[in-house]
Formats: C-alpha cells, sequence, structure tokens
C-alpha cells in the first residue's frame, strides 16, 4: 500500500485509514464485536496499511479500549490517531485547557498507551479561545504524550485561525485535517482544500461512502433493509438518526448513486470500490478513511486502491456528482447542488 507524507510533516500514513467508528456494541448500531474488530485490524495491518483513527465518543470509549488491546505487542508499528472535545459520560466537553487534558488523559489510559501520534479537535468550540487550544495541544506535544496534531470538521476560516493561533503562541501547527468527502458531499472543494495546501495540512477524508449511499443498496421508493445501515438509523431511537437517514436518501443523492452503478457496472467493479476510487484520486486528498464492519468489506474496500479508474469514467462522475460553484470573483459566494 502506498505511504504519503500527513501535510507538512514527516509522518508518513497508508492511503486508506482504518476507521474504527463501527467496533463495539455500546449505541447498537455498529456491527462489529471485538473479536471481529481484532480481525480487521490484524487485515489491515497485513495488508501494509499503518494508520488508524478513534475518538474517545466512539461507544463511549469502549472503541478505544478494542483498538488497545487489539494493538498490544504491536503499538510501535502504527500510527495511532484519536480525538477529543465531545462528552463522555459525565465530561464535559468542548477544547479548553480543562477538559482536553482530562480526556487525553483518559484516552491514553483506554488504548493502553503512552502516546498518539496524532491528537485531533474533533470540532471547533466557540466558547473556548483558540489560543488557550492550541497552546494546551502544543503542551501535550512537549510532554511527549503526543506527536502530532490535527482537527476534524472544521471549516475554512477556523482552520486558518487555527494555525495563525498557533504562531502567535509558538506552538505546535495542525498538520491534518478530517473533513467529510464524497461523490454526494463535494464542498470541501470549494474553500477548504485550497486553505489545506495553502497551510500545508493533509487530508484524512471520510463519509466516502455517503452513509451507505454510494453501495448502490438502496433504491427509489424501496425501503432499506431493515440490517442494513440505513434501515438501522432509520429505525432507532436515537435522538436525529431518523431524520440523518432521510436526508441522505434524497433525490440528488441517490441520482448519483445510479449514475456511479451503471459506471461499476461498465468496470466491472463494485459501487463502493469505484465511489472510494474516484475520492482516494482527488487533488488534496491524502488518506482515506474506510469503516468496514467485517473482513469481508475491508477486503472490498482495500481492492478500490487498486482499481484503475479511467480519466472517462472519472469525468463522468464528476459531471453526475458536479456542484455549481457560482461566481468566484469575490462578491458573492454561494453553492448550490446541480
Amino acid at each position: 500500500m502506498d505511504h504519503l507524507n500527513l501535510g507538512r510533516s514527516g509522518l508518513r500514513v497508508s492511503r486508506a485509514c482504518l476507521g474504527t467508528m463501527n467496533f463495539g456494541t455500546e449505541n447498537g448500531l455498529a456491527a462489529s464485536d471485538e473479536a471481529e474488530a481484532g480481525r480487521i485490524i490484524d487485515a489491515f495491518l497485513d495488508a501494509g496499511g499503518n494508520f488508524i483513527d478513534t475518538a474517545d465518543l466512539y461507544h463511549r470509549g469502549e472503541t478505544e479500549e478494542i483498538v488497545g488491546r487489539a494493538l498490544k505487542g504491536r503499538r510501535e508499528w502504527v500510527v495511532l490517531a484519536t480525538k477529543g472535545a465531545m462528552p463522555v459520560g459525565t465530561e464535559g466537553r468542548g477544547l479548553s485547557r480543562r477538559h482536553l487534558t482530562r480526556a487525553l488523559d483518559a484516552s491514553l489510559r483506554r488504548l493502553g498507551t503512552d502516546y498518539v501520534d496524532l491528537y485531533q479537535c474533533h470540532q471547533w468550540d466557540p466558547a473556548t479561545p483558540i489560543e488557550e487550544t492550541m497552546a494546551t495541544l502544543d503542551g501535550f506535544v512537549k510532554a511527549g504524550k503526543v506527536r502530532y496534531l490535527g482537527c476534524s470538521n472544521f471549516t475554512a476560516t477556523q482552520l486558518v485561525e487555527s494555525q495563525w493561533a498557533a504562531a502567535r503562541v509558538g506552538g505546535t501547527p495542525f498538520v491534518s485535517l478530517q473533513p467529510q468527502y464524497s461523490l454526494i458531499q463535494r464542498v470541501i472543494e470549494a474553500e477548504i482544500l485550497p486553505a489545506c495546501e495553502r497551510h500545508g495540512i493533509g487530508t484524512v477524508v471520510y463519509g466516502t461512502l455517503g452513509g451507505g449511499v454510494l453501495t448502490g443498496r438502496y433504491r427509489r421508493d424501496e425501503a432499506p433493509d431493515p440490517d442494513s445501515r440505513m434501515g438501522r438509523l432509520l429505525g432507532h431511537s436515537l435522538p436525529g438518526a431518523n431524520q440523518w437517514a432521510r436526508s441522505l436518501l434524497n433525490d440528488r443523492n441517490l441520482d448519483i448513486a445510479d449514475g456511479l452503478v451503471k459506471v461499476a457496472a461498465e468496470l466491472g467493479a463494485t459501487p463502493a470500490g469505484v465511489a472510494l476510487a474516484w475520492v482516494a484520486r482527488r487533488p488534496g486528498v491524502t488518506s482515506v478513511l474506510i469503516g468496514p464492519r467485517s473482513v469481508g468489506q475491508l477486503r472490498e474496500n482495500l481492492a478500490a486502491f487498486d482499481l484503475d479508474l479511467p480519466q472517462e469514467a472519472a469525468s463522468r462522475l464528476d459531471e453526475i456528482s458536479r456542484l455549481d460553484l457560482g461566481p468566484m470573483d469575490g462578491s458573492f459566494f454561494h453553492l448550490t447542488p446541480r
């Protein structure tokens, strides 16, 4: 598997990053118990992957514990990333010095390690001065608890403000951003990807299968299989789960999925594989997060990184998913789905 430098740093990461949000059973949505999660991690490392991403939020810490136990005895060979900011149990939330210090120490305990390679702010915190956050993160680096810093779900403005704040406090800047990116979600092309390039920030993109819409499993006017991801979300009691699933299964997204299915059939590939291959070849993408629930899904995902996507096919996918960015002369800016 190819490896690239993450942003303007010397950290080498695999083109595929193993996402672990499906590891654990605490919220009733995931399908990977600890035994299957261990097999997935083994297979990923055997395939040449070295980059594993988790977060304290996932299954209220259960996921970090599973990952930590699975990596016991081989921690040094893995680029291990986790995230903080969200509430876990009775803890608070945000990017304050108090919360991040508690969150990182708790993550290290659950992961069974004394450092993480990449520590990421899970979301922006409008209540905390960004200088406090960046100074706190720099303290983690100086203490040896963290090697590199990143963030997730930041806007272009928030990203640039963070880099400037790091410079003002004489601290360590971000080297990575985790944004959502797929054929149905291309907004980052407007401002976020250019900002990342300008500031030496690598991208570890997630949501590349559009919540499962780009697997080709869902059809217009057909109820999702109750055992599918959309089926579980539509029937789940978790607040917002039903609404989120319905927002993904809209006409535009299903039109894109239909076009993707046709391209995949012509190439003799799976829709999911083509969707992943399209994202992996996009300018500015360093690594692509995959979130398999089984070893079989992992192998299908990894095959996408060897898929030769012809330019003609890529251009067709570009066209059916294109966003109208409007005039870019600085007078005004809008995004309108085509």
